[in-house]
Order: structure tokens, then sequence, then C-alpha cells
């Protein structure tokens, strides 16, 4: 399924005999259910069981002496304090849509999502329809959200049209980068037959070799040093976490560092191991959610903690810590994912 996302959504459900009741003005898909936090679970034994009630339209009926508006009653998920606590759903609400949600028990439980639309079918892309098949591969890129590093070959390529910032970002980094390793090269430049001349006068003067260029050696080795540094902090290697999690920076930001509990916006594009393209945020407004509570899958969770924002980030998730032996939508069972990340902002 192809949609194009328009803004965050979440509901929360309290018990209630009445339930909850959510009319959608555009399509809602929900990706994840979670208990409250301790004050609005006073049931740790018990199940508590998330229902929906709704209304199935008329052009989804299937023969034309079936009645439309007909009442449907589902069981969404079950979950228990301290076991099961959070769960991710891939279930879309149909626009104009009047959707009532009852859960069982005494604990509250909340659902999150996006509000989206311009809900199309997959295509089945064959040669006569102009499709390329490198194109969707390539549609996006890292590099698509900022200009200013340059990327290794490795397949990314420079395009940060695709992206609308939300703030604005220091440019031209490259060309002062390029310029201090220019001033570099020029202070360790190799000395003068002049100044060689003038080592060996010296040597035979009072018997020590004082190399010309012996003074300037400690000052151009400190520059070096930084250099390097610099340019590692940049463009760290790949690290792999506790649970198969590998994380890449490709670029460290210059902002506040994200942390747990905090509100977070992201701009994001995920791939399934072949390139295809599952999902994306690289416009309009960012992904936010709340970083450390299992709004996301744990991947996420631990992948993005510790980013600065600006920074940019390749997380590799292993099927543990993404979706597992179900999937969700679009992404296959025992799926690795891979999300090249950036943190725009933190509230």
């Amino acid at each position: 399924m192809n949609y194009r996302i328009i803004s965050t959504w979440s509901l929360k459900v309290a018990p209630s005999k009445e339930g909850t009741t959510f009319e959608t003005d555009f399509p809602v898909k929900i990706t994840n259910v979670a208990l409250g936090d301790d004050s609005e679970t006073p049931n740790t034994s018990g199940r508590t069981t998330l229902k929906m009630a709704y209304e199935e339209p008329a052009d989804f009926s299937d023969s034309e002496d079936e009645a439309s508006g007909e009442q449907h009653v589902t069981a969404i998920c079950s979950l228990s304090v301290g076991k099961v606590e959070h769960l991710s759903l891939d279930v879309v609400l149909h626009e104009h849509g009047k959707f009532t949600f009852t859960v069982s028990g005494e604990n509250t439980v909340y659902l999150t999502g996006v509000q989206i639309d311009e809900i199309l079918p997959d295509h089945d892309h064959g040669p006569s329809d102009g499709w390329d098949s490198e194109d969707e591969e390539g549609a996006f890129a890292l590099q698509d959200v900022s200009s200013d590093v340059e990327m290794e070959a490795d397949g990314f390529e420079s395009d940060a049209s695709r992206f609308e910032e939300v703030h604005d970002e220091p440019k031209a980094k490259d060309k002062k980068r390029r310029r201090d390793s220019i001033d570099i090269d020029a202070d360790v430049a190799k000395p003068s037959k002049a100044e060689k001349k003038k080592a060996k006068k010296q040597k035979g003067q009072d018997g020590n070799a004082v190399p010309a260029e012996a003074e300037a050696a400690p000052a151009n080795a400190e520059k070096k040093e930084k250099k390097e540094k610099k340019e590692k902090k940049e463009k760290g290697g790949t690290k792999e976490l506790p649970g198969g999690l590998k994380v890449k920076d490709a670029t460290i930001g210059a902002g506040p560092q994200a942390k747990k509990g905090q509100r977070i916006e992201m701009r994001y594009i995920g791939k399934l191991q072949n390139g295809k393209i599952f999902d994306s945020n690289t416009k309009g407004k960012p992904f936010a959610f709340r970083l450390g509570q299992g709004e996301v899958i744990k991947g996420w969770d631990e992948g993005i903690a510790g980013m600065q924002v600006g920074g940019e980030r390749v997380l590799t998730i292993p099927p543990g810590l993404a979706y597992g032996k179900k999937g969700a939508g679009d992404i296959p069972p025992n799926a690795t994912l891979t999300f090249e990340c950036k943190l725009v902002n933190i509230k």
C-alpha cells in the first residue's frame, strides 16, 4: 500500500461502558498500542483487551442486497502489565468513518499512528510503463536530507532538494573543510634545499644536528592530529550493539543530544535488504515520537538514542528489534530493515 503521511495521530482509550468514539476525516493508520503509566494501570494481574466497533461502508459490501452501515465488533489485541505492554499494529481506518474503542478491565491504553491520504494500490511495473527499478531504489538517499557531508562511495549521491528542512542549518561546510585541508597540507610542506643546507651547516659548527624543520614539526603534528580527530568524529565507522543492531553515523550533529523521554522529530527512509523502500518521511511534517517509551520499534528506541540535532545515522535493525516473525504490512516476516535517519528537532 502506498500513501502519504499527513500528520501524527493518537487516541487515549480509558475504561468505560460507552468507550471512546473517533470519527475520521482522513484515513488513519494505527501503528502502535501501549498501556498507560503506573497511575493508569491499577490492574497488574489480568489482561486488558482492546476492541473496536465500526460500521462497514456501503461500497465495501459483498453484494447489493447486503445493508450498508452494519455494525461490526472486533478484538484488536490483549495486553498484560509486566508481560506485553505494547504492540506494533498495521490497522487502517477508512476516511469519514465512525469507530468506537473499548477496553476490558481497569487499565487505560493509548493508540498511536499517522493520518494519511492518497492510498493507492501497489503497481506491478512492467517494461512497457517506463518504470526503472533502479529509480525506485535510488529515489531517496541519506544525503537527500543534507548536502553538508561528503559521503563515501557506497551508493549514496547528494540531492539536498528532496527534503524540506524544518530548521535552518549552517551551510558551505564542505568549502571550509577543503580550505582547512589545503592550509594544513601547505603547513607540512617539505623543507627547501636552503633549509637542508642550513641544517648541515649547524651540525658542522656545534656537532649536533638541528634540522630547520624541527621547530615546526610539533605544531604541524598537532594540527594533523586535530584534523584526523575531526574527520573521525564526522564520519564514524559502523558499531554493533547488543542484539545485533548496527549503527553508523554519517554526520555528527551540532545540536542537543536526544535522551530517553524526550519528544523528538525525525526524517527517515526505510528500506528492505533488497533496496525496496517500504516507508519514508522526507518532507512536510516530520515524524514525531517520545524516545524510549515504546512508541516505535526497539531498534529505533535504542538506535536513535544519543543522536544530536542535525545528525544523520544509518540503522541496520535485525528482525528481533523490528517486526519479528510476523512482519507488518509491506514488511515480510524475519526482515532485517535499514533506516536512513536524520534528527531535525527535540521538543
